[in-house]
């Protein structure tokens, strides 16, 4: 449950950020200070974790090392495309 309400707060926080740059109210300090002063960076990564784990409870040795290689594959930022 608590996965599910972080995630709920980061993308309506997220969609509020994006209206408030749109509008010009809103500018990357902003953005950098909700990640910051909401721990977002340590909720996200709790979060994979939970779902981590209930995975590999769910899941075959095999399956799991294949989603393990499709993470590998995501695209992160600061990578050249």
């Amino acid at each position: 449950m608590a996965v599910l309400q972080d995630l709920n707060e980061f993308v309506v926080s997220l969609d509020r950020l994006r209206s408030r740059q749109g509008a010009g109210t809103a500018d990357e300090r902003t953005v950098g200070q909700f990640v910051d002063d909401w721990d977002v960076l340590h909720r996200l990564a709790q979060a994979r974790r939970v779902i981590d784990v209930a995975l590999d409870a769910q899941l075959s040795e095999e399956e799991n090392l294949e989603i393990d290689e499709l993470c590998e594959q995501g695209r992160f930022f600061g990578d050249r495309a």
